[in-house]
């Protein structure tokens, strides 16, 4: 099937559910070749049967906690052996805790930086290399609103996700003259498993900043996920794209 994504191969991080799940199902529409990653190795292998049962690419899917340094160079050091280059990187997997400073543990403090920021920096550092000799690419790193304008009870998250903002603009310069695109999406409040517990008068208050007066869907990310991805960017670099509804404006 010909499609915005034929013969390319996109990574795409925190594959099992939620953004990451929804955009492997919208690439692989658009016939892409898809190495997905995640930790829970039982939800990956349902996803690609879901995936195959529709359409003809290929799928790899890697248990992997990509916060682990040796486990992602693994990942990598296996597609290699099969002589598989990933032409788009897609760094979705993340944590969210929520809680005020001064009752953050450290530990909470250095798990979230290890998986949002440390875990996305290793992952572009090792995906670039084939782009860079191939002289095309594109990145694509999952920040939040949060990152861009705060949030009560957000700190750790917020300036985790702040920091993937950073490394975007930064990496986007530098890989520029290759050709390879580097682009952030910043969600809303988007409804996943990882926004289901909040409680419900914090989503009440959500919901009335919102312009658009629903919370998104993981569906509404991976559309700009696609956007990205696509050749229908090939003069966007170094952007971070809200995807929020009207949340922030």
């Amino acid at each position: 099937m010909s499609g915005l994504l034929s013969d390319r191969t996109l990574m795409i991080t925190g594959a099992s559910k939620g953004i990451g799940k929804a955009t492997a199902l919208l690439c692989a529409e658009q016939g892409a070749d898809l190495v997905l990653i995640a930790r829970n190795k039982s939800l990956l292998d349902e996803l690609k049967t879901e995936i195959s049962s529709k359409n003809s690419g290929k799928i790899y899917v890697f248990a992997c906690d990509i916060s682990k340094e040796e486990q992602v160079a693994e990942v990598f050091k296996q597609l290699n052996s099969e002589k598989i280059l990933v032409d788009c990187l897609i760094n979705n997997a993340g944590v969210m805790p929520v809680s005020m400073l001064q009752v953050t543990k450290s530990e909470t403090i250095r798990n979230t930086y290890e998986t949002n920021v440390f875990a996305v920096i290793n992952a572009c550092q090792v995906a670039m290399k084939s782009m860079m000799r191939k002289r095309k690419g594109s990145i694509i790193n999952v920040s939040s609103i949060v990152g861009v304008k705060g949030h009560t009870g957000n700190v750790v998250y917020g300036s985790s996700k702040a920091a993937v903002i950073g490394i975007t603009q930064s990496l986007a310069k530098e890989l520029a003259p290759f050709n390879i695109r580097v682009n952030a999406v910043a969600p809303g409040f988007i409804n996943t498993e990882m926004t289901r517990d909040i409680d419900e008068k914090i989503k009440e208050k959500n919901l009335n900043s919102i312009g658009m007066k629903r919370f998104g869907t993981p569906d509404d990310v991976a559309k700009v996920i696609l956007f990205l991805a696509s050749d229908l960017s090939e003069y966007v670099t170094g952007q971070v794209i809200g995807v929020d509804g009207g949340m922030v404006m």
